[in-house]
C-alpha cells in the first residue's frame, strides 16, 4: 500500500513530482497551485492538506524569505509557522534547503524532517540538467560554436566534473581551475587543461566562455579586468555566487547568474531525481 503525500507549493518540478508519485500508486494531494488552470479550484484548505499526508513534500528551495513556503503558483501565501503547527508527530516533512532555524523548530516539536537537497544522490544527478542548461545558455548567448572554443570551468565539484566532461564531448578546449592537487591530477588525466588558481589571470584573456561553479567570489573586479569583452560569463553557483556581476557590468562584460537550472530546463528529469531521493529517505527513516 502506498503512502499519502501532500505536495506543498513549488514550481513545475513539484507538479511533475506529484504526477510521478500518483503513477506509482501513492495517494497525492496537491496544494498551493491555484494559479495553474488544472488546480485553480482547490478544494482543501491548508490544514486539511497537511493532515491528509504521511509525508509532506516541500519545494526546492523550501522558502526564499524564511517566512513563507516557496509557492510561485499560489495566490495566497503559505506561512511556514502554520504548516509546522498543523503537523503531527506521526508525519514527516521533506523539502529542499531548509534553514537551520526551521530545522531547530521541527526538532523541538519532535517532527520528522529530511532535506533532499543535502543528499549526495540528488546532488550528483542534479548536476546533469545543470550542466546541460549551462551549455544551452552558452550556445544561445554566443555567436560561435562551443566546438573549438576556449572554455574554462571554475571548480571541480559535482557540477564541474559533469560540465567539463560534456564540454569536452562537444569538442571545446576545456580548461578547469581547481585548488586541490588530486583534482588537478584528475583534470589532467581526463584530457582537460588543469589551471591553478594563481594562474587564472594568465588564462582568462583567451577564454570565450567562463563557467563558475564555486559559491564564493572568485572572479573579483581585478580578475574580471583580464577577461575579453566578447567573453560570456555564466555563474552556476548558489548565492552569493562566484562572480562580482556588478563589477562585470561596469566593465562591459556579459555575466549571467543561472540558478535553478534543473527546474527550468528539465523539470521532468529533476522531478524524477527528487522522487527517487524521497523514496530512499522514506525507506531509511522507515516512514
Amino acid at each position: 500500500m502506498g503512502l499519502k503525500y501532500t505536495i506543498l507549493g513549488g514550481d513545475k518540478r513539484s507538479l511533475e513530482l506529484g504526477n510521478l508519485l500518483m503513477k506509482d500508486g501513492n495517494d497525492v494531494c496537491i496544494y498551493g497551485f491555484d494559479r495553474v488552470e488544472q488546480y485553480k479550484n482547490e478544494t482543501v484548505n491548508l490544514n486539511e492538506a497537511i493532515e491528509y499526508a504521511d509525508v509532506i513534500v516541500g519545494p526546492l528551495p523550501f522558502s526564499t524569505d524564511n517566512i513563507n513556503v516557496n509557492a510561485p503558483f499560489s495566490s495566497e501565501v503559505i506561512q511556514i509557522d502554520k504548516v509546522f503547527n498543523f503537523m503531527s508527530e506521526k508525519q514527516m516533512i521533506i523539502g529542499g534547503k531548509f534553514s537551520s532555524e526551521h530545522e531547530k523548530i521541527l526538532k523541538n516539536k519532535n517532527l520528522k524532517l529530511a532535506d533532499y537537497f543535502t543528499r549526495e544522490e540528488m546532488q550528483v544527478l542534479n548536476a546533469i540538467p545543470t550542466a546541460e542548461g549551462a551549455i544551452q545558455i552558452a550556445m544561445e548567448e554566443t555567436p560561435i560554436t562551443l566546438h573549438n572554443s576556449n572554455v574554462i570551468v571554475l571548480g571541480y565539484g559535482r557540477i564541474g566534473k559533469v560540465l567539463s566532461k560534456m564540454l569536452y564531448g562537444i569538442g571545446a578546449n576545456v580548461h578547469v581551475e581547481a585548488r586541490n592537487y588530486s583534482d588537478l591530477a584528475w583534470i589532467k588525466n581526463n584530457g582537460y587543461i588543469p589551471i591553478y588558481l594563481k594562474e587564472l589571470k594568465t588564462y582568462l584573456p583567451r577564454m570565450n566562455v567562463v563557467f563558475n561553479t564555486i559559491p564564493q567570489i572568485i572572479l573579483n573586479k581585478e580578475l574580471l579586468k583580464s577577461i575579453d569583452v566578447s567573453c560570456l560569463i555564466i555563474d552556476l553557483a548558489s548565492k552569493p555566487g562566484g562572480v562580482d556581476l556588478e563589477a562585470a557590468k561596469e566593465l562591459g562584460l556579459k555575466g549571467i547568474s543561472a540558478l535553478g537550472l534543473p527546474g527550468k530546463v528539465a523539470p521532468a528529469t529533476a522531478a524524477m531525481v527528487i522522487k527517487d531521493t524521497i523514496y530512499n529517505i522514506v525507506e531509511e527513516m522507515d516512514v
